[in-house]
């Protein structure tokens, strides 16, 4: 393919991703699913070229940004607190799987082995990050389930790739059990370290940027830097990868200014955007090649049928015992775990959140060439990625039937605004020491008023419940006021009054309130009012065609 038509079908590629994305949130449809539906379909369209993308490429080019913006965004107090539950999942989970499944699988496909057979329930075993935020970030979960799925998601991908790097191994030489625990152990070590270091050492030196373009262009390279000096060392860049994002969203309030916090949130969301859904995307573009394999190299029809069906039933059972097992285990065993137990219902939902995504789709193209049955794998890895992101679709009738309690929202807001009251007072505290007899009396008294906001809605709620607070009143009528002064400032614009310097500039400083005025409420970024076309014909002609 030449370069101009390589550009082409990019732009293409690009353009189905967002529209298909957009268009299924519209419905309240699963964006992954339909998205792999959509490729499949344009799989067998004989214009649209073939696409082959090496493993590396997914492992090194896709898979880091993609963890990185996830573990970026990721409470590293909460993964913290629910450590010892996140560590006994994303460990366990992908060890029981690997056992299970792939005694499973060599019992139903016994020329291939017992070794590639453990490499395949390898490359199943980890549930994805972006496929399982997909589903949970449209449902009201308890926060801890939530903290508990995240930080599985992501840290149980360097325990599957390290698997199957075990099992890959064993195909060709024998290997100890003592051997395999200490390539774990060194992979675990290797990228925890280098993880720590990267995020160190990029803390340390965006602390002392003051260009959030210079910030943001180290933060793009970060999870690529982590990803390959652990690799390097033997060890996990997955790992790497996941515990650079998290150091450096927890120091992110003290080594970054406010513009390039922002800055590279929007980048970032950005990115995840394009590559989570572009990658289910390319997973149905592969499926008439991979189908056309399958054919070629499988038992049959419906040999075939009951051999997808039997994996995936194991699949499903394995993650529910062990993890019901864990939750047992947790409010039977030693008083530090019993602390941290979770209710039956939220195991359940724990365990039916069964997604596969990138991370399989990646580790099943790293199958040596000499793997029996590669191209058959290929497909049943197919398959078990999309009946995991069909059965996650029951997901929201589960947590509807088990009633499980959504986070108390009102009780967020309060905490939300004590805890700025008391920031408002810390600064105050500060004010009072800074002033100085320069300093103008009425600049002082608007300070004041604006740090006593908060707090004046907390001492003195309104005697109507259903009345707004002093917060949500002052917010809804500047939200008023900064659409007003948008329009106004447009329509200078229009006119040719201003130059475009001093417009932008004036545009950056309201949009800087607008979302500071998003951060200290409730309300979500629809609830503020759009923006409207400002009206630029002049005053005499208006209301005339």
């Amino acid at each position: 393919m030449d370069p101009v038509t390589a550009v082409v079908w990019t732009v293409a590629f690009v353009v189905v991703t967002v529209s298909v994305t957009g268009l299924t949130r519209r419905l309240n449809w699963s964006a992954p699913v339909v998205l792999v539906i959509v490729g499949g379909i344009a799989s067998f369209i004989p214009i649209v070229p073939v696409v082959h993308v090496e493993p590396e490429l997914v492992l090194y080019g896709v898979l880091p940004p993609l963890l990185f913006a996830q573990a970026v965004r990721t409470s590293f107090i909460d993964v913290r607190r629910r450590r010892d539950s996140i560590l006994i999942l994303s460990v366990g989970t992908v060890a029981f799987t690997v056992i299970v499944v792939g005694l499973t699988t060599s019992l139903l496909l016994p020329a291939i082995g017992l070794a590639a057979a453990f490499a395949f329930a390898a490359v199943i075993a980890p549930t994805d990050t972006v496929a399982v935020t997909s589903v949970t970030g449209r449902l009201a979960l308890p926060r801890r389930v939530v903290t508990v799925l995240e930080g599985e998601s992501l840290l149980n991908d360097a325990a599957a790739l390290v698997a199957l790097n075990a099992a890959i191994a064993a195909m060709t030489t024998l290997l100890s059990p003592l051997l395999v625990a200490g390539e774990f152990l060194l992979a675990v070590a290797g990228g925890v370290a280098v993880g720590l270091a990267i995020g160190w050492t990029m803390a340390f030196i965006r602390s002392r940027l003051r260009s959030p373009v210079l910030d943001t262009s180290l933060a793009l390279i970060t999870p690529y830097l982590a990803f390959i000096a652990a690799e390097a060392v033997l060890g996990s860049g997955v790992l790497a990868v996941v515990i650079a994002g998290l150091y450096l969203g927890y120091r992110s309030p003290v080594v970054q200014s406010a513009e390039a916090r922002i800055a590279e949130s929007v980048n970032w969301r950005t990115i995840q955007f394009l590559l989570e859904n572009a990658v289910f995307l390319f997973i149905g573009l592969n499926l008439a090649s991979i189908l056309q394999g399958a054919i070629r190299t499988g038992p049959g029809l419906w040999a075939t049928i009951g051999i997808c069906s039997v994996v995936f039933v194991t699949l499903v059972v394995s993650r529910f015992a062990f993890v019901l097992a864990v939750a047992w285990f947790f409010r039977r065993g030693p008083r530090r775990l019993r602390r941290q137990h979770v209710q039956w219902k939220n195991a359940v939902v724990i365990a039916a959140a069964n997604v596969r995504g990138v991370v399989t789709l990646a580790a099943v193209f790293l199958l040596p060439e000499m793997t029996p049955d590669r191209e058959f794998l290929q497909f049943l890895a197919f398959v078990i990625v999309v009946a995991t992101l069909v059965s996650g679709l029951a997901l929201p009738v589960l947590v509807r039937r088990l009633h499980l309690p959504p986070p108390n929202a009102a009780q967020e807001q309060m905490e939300r605004e004590t805890l700025m009251a008391e920031a408002h007072a810390a600064g105050l505290g500060r004010l009072e020491l800074e002033i100085g007899e320069a300093d103008e009396e009425r600049v002082v008294s608007q300070l004041r008023a604006n740090a006593t906001l908060i707090s004046d809605s907390l001492e003195h709620p309104a005697a109507d419940p259903s009345s707004e607070s002093f917060l949500a009143s002052y917010a809804r009528l500047r939200r008023t006021m900064i659409a007003e002064e948008r329009r106004a400032v447009l329509a200078a614009r229009s006119e040719g009054r201003f130059p475009e310097t001093a417009v932008k500039f004036v545009l950056r400083a309201i949009d800087a309130e607008e979302l500071s005025l998003n951060a200290i409420t409730k309300a979500p970024d629809a609830a503020a009012p759009r923006p409207q076309p400002a009206d630029t014909r002049s005053p005499g002609r208006r209301g005339h065609v």
